[in-house]
């Protein structure tokens, strides 16, 4: 296990818009900024330009409110257009009390709002969650290394493809697409993985000993929520820096998604 992480926010990250070239404009921004990726590097990458970069994007204008997100809307002053697009994003609603909406998403996470997010998009719209998070983690890791190998030189300054890449799997480094979560029974916020390409997400202790004999029994470690909650140190939410090169994550690189840290309903107590 690595002793020492080295995490630091990437800056000059443009504002995204749909079809940018986000692996490009990361590596671009890396290089400028003097921050070198190199094999063994972990980046984790805020959700919300992964979404806007696909266009995982929807225009409130046209979304036409069912009657359910009208009445609940009216009822704690919110705008039905956005409730919609929750319930829609939902695969079950889990709570509908005092203005708070949360929600299980397709993908499986249990989270405010089911990820639908106004904040830092263009007004008017609204942000939702990649289809497959995981899968854009793949293509992110990818097109990152490639572009640190090549430069970037194939993206113009909006970061629109120019050029064909040759975006062959198994980059030696891993991604993490993040999103802030809250926590029941905890106040505050807290940024976990939603997405992972190249990293082993859990380590698992079961088996070893403690140092007085004893051996563990459950002990899990999602590992790569815990990274994810300690790059949003140094993303900060409002001071535009969406992308953190982490150094010294070499050892938790390997085969893995993010999917395996969503428990089973079959092994949930509160399901």
């Amino acid at each position: 296990m690595p002793i020492d992480l080295h995490l630091s926010a990437i800056p000059g990250i443009p504002d995204i818009a749909p079809g940018a070239e986000l692996g490009g404009l990361i590596a671009a921004a890396a290089a400028r900024s003097g921050h070198a990726i190199e094999a063994g590097d972990l980046l984790v990458v805020a959700q919300k330009i992964v979404s806007k970069a696909e266009g995982a994007l929807v225009a409130l204008n046209d979304v036409a409110p069912s009657p359910a997100a009208e009445a609940w809307a009216a009822e704690n002053g919110k705008d039905p257009r956005v409730i919609e697009v929750v319930l829609r994003e939902s695969k079950r609603i889990v709570r509908m009390e005092r203005g708070v909406l949360i929600a299980e998403t397709r993908h499986g996470f249990v989270c405010a709002n089911a990820g639908v997010d106004a904040s830092n998009v263009a007004p008017g719209y609204v942000s939702v969650l990649p289809t497959d998070p995981d899968a854009s983690a793949e293509r992110l890791r990818n097109g990152v290394w490639m572009a640190t190998l090549k430069g970037s030189p194939y993206v113009d300054a909006e970061g629109l493809r120019t050029a064909t890449l040759s975006e062959s799997p198994g980059a030696p480094i891993a991604v993490i697409i993040s999103d802030t979560f809250g926590r029941p029974w905890r106040e505050g916020v807290v940024n976990v993985a939603l997405g992972a390409a190249g990293l082993r997400p859990l380590v698992d202790y079961r088996g070893c000993r403690d140092p007085y004999g004893r051996e563990l029994q459950s002990t899990v470690i999602a590992v790569a929520d815990e990274i994810a909650s300690a790059a949003e140190l140094v993303m900060q939410k409002t001071a535009r820096m969406p992308v953190v090169l982490v150094h010294g994550a070499a050892d938790l690189l390997g085969e893995g998604s993010a999917a395996q840290l969503i428990r089973p309903a079959h092994r949930d107590l509160f399901r």
